[in-house]
């Protein structure tokens, strides 16, 4: 094949730095790419010299069909991710080939664009279908009887027609051609039908009792099962749950249904380097298909995915005959840089599963690019974090599975950044659509909606004042960024400057933990004192612990704590090589004298590690989902133990100051992820001058308040005011003159409201009206009360009428909980709880105290918006735990609040939370105020 990589002048394009560009500017881009590249480019069909198919191999390796049916845009495709993703209806492959052409045939190139195809070319329309164009000229008549006047497929099907048309290009309408988009298009519809089929076949084969509901030997909780037929029916998709929650399981039972289904022979499985022993650990527990894990040099490697004998399941199953390929073939990111091509074509996977797909968040790194060039019809992506720091890496996942689901990054920028006049993002904006667009691709259930048996989890801070010695290179680090920032103030950060402001932040960060990272001279650490502290109480409680760092020198002075006090501990860094890493999990996990895992972040994602009830973080990584990671090693399914997450944070120091970070970053993965329609947009205050006036306050002295994630000294106790539901029956009984007996509040088991049983010496109906009156002055919507509250008058004998009836048996009860008004002399004490409602109740409400505690964050930090709906998940745990206290139905999410009757529990005691969910305050600093004082 020829070679093609003419120069020219660069076209006006906007600077990098800006994300504003035109669908012209995109073009000129894809022009310039096909100038500065070097293509291989064959035409397939030489009797069509400028309207042909053209092979294209790129300077990778990667080869591209490309159809040329006109000069300008939009008259050429691709098969290229590009061009079918970026509504350009061009691309650099589309480029190379016309810059080719116009070099090469000038004279043709120059009629073909003046007069257009010389072709009769059967394309796609917008909307699917097939289409008959003939460059204005009339069709022949062989193909009257398959399209129409307008040039739309008659009366049949596409599947009948392709055949046809088909021969009659091979024989009797050379000039005739079928667009190679229509093949693809034909194939997925197939598929499509196809994968509806196969679950209807599925699902009824198991309601017969023909194949087992579970397609593990260990059977799945009903939420594995969901997201089992998720991933295999839905042939390329995001299992986001939070993790913890096994979506190694799930993946596997989704192998082997497809492997049941005789849709995949092979699955390529890569993950972590750390986590390929895992992921043997969890195929040989639940299934008893066959694997292999590929280890070794390119030579062995390549060997692997052409042929080789599985690992045994079993020793005795080794005389038995074996398939010449394992069905899972276990590989790590890493490998894949080099070897994608290579599994393409000889191991050939029907199923690609990323675990800890995170990875690829980043679309311009090396692994997110070599992963891409893997092919297979079915694909899973499994994380618990697809949103770490910014929106566009679910761009980057979502890529992988189904660029079209998002488009190219151009447009995910238009759609989904606010950008200032210089194009850069200060904001994200329609969240509540990109939850949309991803949303039939993903699949994600968080703990606390599945997990109901999942055993209590506290987060503790621990501030630790820095040593004097710690203090003074502390400070001076301080200084260097400080300087930094104000030439940066001046100028633009030239990039060894911007090398090195990375490192003094790093290296502020180091010098948090201890000066041994940066001086082995020096072994000054107050964290390692209060740490000891923490391991003798959890000696004394008989509790394992996992200790994370994320600097190994850090964890060696761990190491010698323990060596010191003849306490086991297991060791798993990345210097441990991935043999030895089983050993030492296994350690852990198996021996009683083991007693402490430490890990940097190596051992942060995959590990099941639930014999473990401690988790200590001597330092806070930068972004919360990689602390949830760490975090999850022990608070997962299976857990039986309640869960102690203790951080180790210097006061007063940068680390103290990255908690509002933290949940800034949170804030925007709920509100795509778990809470889509609350935040719909969210400043990012971007910008050099917003980055140095945060980096500022990151390395500025500490001032005094809230959000410094210390509690206050003080809080306002609010007035508990007037209930609404009593002072409605007070008023009762002056309006009615001693002819009230008795009034209470009732919650029947449906509908959202209660009702006011009212009961009066006799005929009810002179006092309706009244009655009515004061429900209306007391409890309507929009004026006391937050939810509708009925009225119901009865008269004595009418009351004990039907007290006898309950008493005999002869009707029962429709209400979940009564709250007697009048006379409050009659309130009886309520039941008392039991042990789980009790454990329920302090979970909800220590969830709702986390939230808070973000909210104060978010709000100090200036967030005030994210601020407002941390807030409103605050008060959604407190009402979950007034709920259960109360015995009233859950309420489903923050949103049901308003409408709900149950919400006047605690609205009654909290009027500024009432009047900031009804829009009515904005202050969300008083609504917090109130809220904890709650709590």
């Amino acid at each position: 094949m020829p070679k093609f990589n003419r120069k020219a002048a660069k076209p006006e394009l906007p600077p990098a730095t800006d994300w504003r560009t035109t669908d012209d500017q995109e073009i000129a881009k894809r022009r310039l790419r096909a100038r500065q590249e070097s293509f291989q480019i064959r035409n397939e069909s030489p009797a069509h010299p400028i309207f042909s198919n053209f092979c294209v191999q790129s300077g990778s390796g990667l080869v591209y069909a490309v159809e040329i049916r006109g000069i300008r845009p939009g008259e050429a495709s691709c098969d290229c991710v590009d061009f079918r993703t970026n509504g350009l209806g061009f691309c650099k492959h589309v480029a190379a080939v016309l810059q080719l052409l116009e070099a090469r045939h000038k004279r043709s190139f120059r009629t073909a664009a003046a007069t257009g195809t010389n072709r009769i070319e059967v394309t796609l329309e917008t909307d699917g279908g097939l289409l008959l164009q003939c460059n204005g000229k009339a069709a022949p008549r062989a193909l009257a009887r398959w399209f129409g006047p307008d040039g739309r497929l008659a009366a049949t099907s596409p599947e009948e027609a392709i055949p046809h048309l088909a021969e009659l290009a091979a024989t009797r309408l050379p000039q005739l051609r079928i667009s190679q988009e229509i093949g693809p298009w034909l194939e997925n519809q197939r598929r499509v039908a196809e994968r509806h089929m196969l679950r209807r076949e599925y699902e009824r084969k198991v309601q017969s009792g023909e194949w087992p509901a579970h397609e593990t030997s260990v059977p799945l909780f009903p939420y594995q099962r969901e997201g089992m037929l998720h991933l295999a029916f839905a042939e390329r998709a995001l299992l986001a749950d939070e993790m913890g929650l096994g979506k190694t399981i799930q993946a596997i039972a989704a192998c082997a249904l497809l492997h049941r289904l005789g849709k995949a022979r092979r699955v390529l499985v890569v993950t972590p380097a750390s986590l390929k022993t895992e992921w043997e650990e969890q195929i040989r527990k639940f299934t008893p298909l066959d694997y292999q894990i590929v280890f070794g040099s390119k030579i062995k490697r390549l060997a692997a995915y052409s042929a080789a004998p599985p690992c045994p399941k079993e020793p005795e199953r080794n005389s038995q005959p074996r398939p010449a390929r394992p069905f899972f073939t276990i590989v790590n990111y890493e490998q894949m840089v080099a070897d994608a091509l290579d599994v393409n074509a000889r191991l050939a996977p029907e199923v690609v599963v990323l675990d800890e797909a995170q990875r690829i968040k980043n679309w311009n790194t090396k692994t997110a690019q070599a992963i891409k060039r893997l092919r297979s019809r079915y694909a899973f992506v499994l994380t618990g974090t697809p949103i770490e720091n910014r929106i566009d890496e679910i761009h980057s996942l979502m890529g992988f599975l189904d660029p079209s689901v998002l488009g190219p990054l151009f447009r995910f920028n238009r759609d989904f950044y606010e950008l200032d006049e210089r194009g850069r993002p200060i904001g994200c904006r329609n969240l509540d659509l990109l939850h949309k667009r991803i949303k039939p691709l993903m699949l994600r259930r968080r703990k606390a909606d599945v997990e109901t048996e999942l055993p209590e989890r506290s987060d503790r801070n621990h501030f630790v004042p820095l040593h004097d010695l710690q203090r003074q290179n502390y400070a001076v680090h301080e200084q260097q960024v400080m300087r930094l920032v104000m030439v940066a103030k001046r100028r633009p950060l030239l990039q060894r400057e911007a090398e090195r402001l990375q490192r003094e932040l790093a290296m502020m960060r180091m010098i948090c933990d201890t000066n041994f990272i940066l001086d082995p001279e020096d072994q000054t650490c107050p964290k390692l004192a209060e740490l000891e502290k923490i391991l003798d109480d959890c000696d004394a409680n008989d509790s394992k612990v996992i200790v994370f760092s994320e600097w190994e020198r850090m964890l060696q002075l761990v190491r010698s704590l323990c060596e010191k006090r003849g306490r086991g501990f297991a060791w798993h860094t990345g210097s441990v090589p991935q043999q030895r890493r089983r050993a030492e999990i296994n350690a852990f996990k198996h021996d009683p004298n083991c007693r402490v895992f430490l890990s940097t972040d190596s051992g942060a994602t995959g590990l099941n590690l639930q014999n473990a009830s401690v988790v200590i973080n001597c330092d806070l990584p930068w972004n919360p989902a990689r602390l949830e990671q760490r975090i999850a090693r022990a608070w997962r399914k299976h857990q039986t133990k309640p869960v102690s997450v203790i951080n180790l944070i210097s006061e007063d120091t940068i680390e103290h100051r990255m908690l509002d970070t933290l949940a800034m970053k949170q804030s925007v993965a709920l509100s795509v992820l778990d809470r889509p329609g609350e935040i719909k947009e969210i400043k990012l205050r971007g910008g050099r001058q917003a980055f140095l006036e945060r980096l500022q306050q990151l390395v500025a002295p500490m001032e005094a308040g809230p959000a410094n994630g210390k509690p206050q000294s003080a809080a306002l106790v609010p007035q508990r005011p007037t209930d609404p539901a009593i002072g409605f029956a007070q008023a009762a009984a002056e309006q009615l003159q001693g002819a009230l007996l008795h009034c209470e509040e009732r919650y029947p088991h449906e509908g959202a409201h209660s009702v006011l049983v009212v009961v009066v010496e006799r005929d009810p109906a002179q006092y309706r009206e009244t009655l009515e009156r004061l429900r209306k002055e007391w409890l309507s919507p929009g004026n006391h009360q937050i939810a509708e509250t009925q009225l119901e008058v009865i008269d004595r004998a009418t009351e004990e009428t039907i007290q006898r009836l309950i008493a005999a048996g002869v009707i029962s009860r429709s209400t979940r909980a009564t709250r007697p008004l009048h006379p409050i002399g009659e309130q009886q004490p309520a039941q008392p709880l039991s042990a789980e409602e009790e454990a329920r109740a302090k979970a909800h409400r220590e969830r709702a105290t986390r939230h808070l505690k973000m909210a104060r964050v978010l709000g100090g930090g200036g967030f005030d918006q994210e601020a407002r709906s941390a807030l409103i998940e605050a008060v959604h745990g407190f009402t979950r735990a007034v709920a259960v206290e109360q015995r009233l139905p859950d309420p489903a999410g923050a949103e049901q609040i308003i409408q709900s009757p149950w919400a006047r529990v605690w609205a009654e005691k909290l009027p500024t939370i009432k009047a900031f969910l009804q829009g009515g305050a904005d202050d969300w600093k008083a609504a917090a105020e109130r809220l904890a004082a709650g709590i």
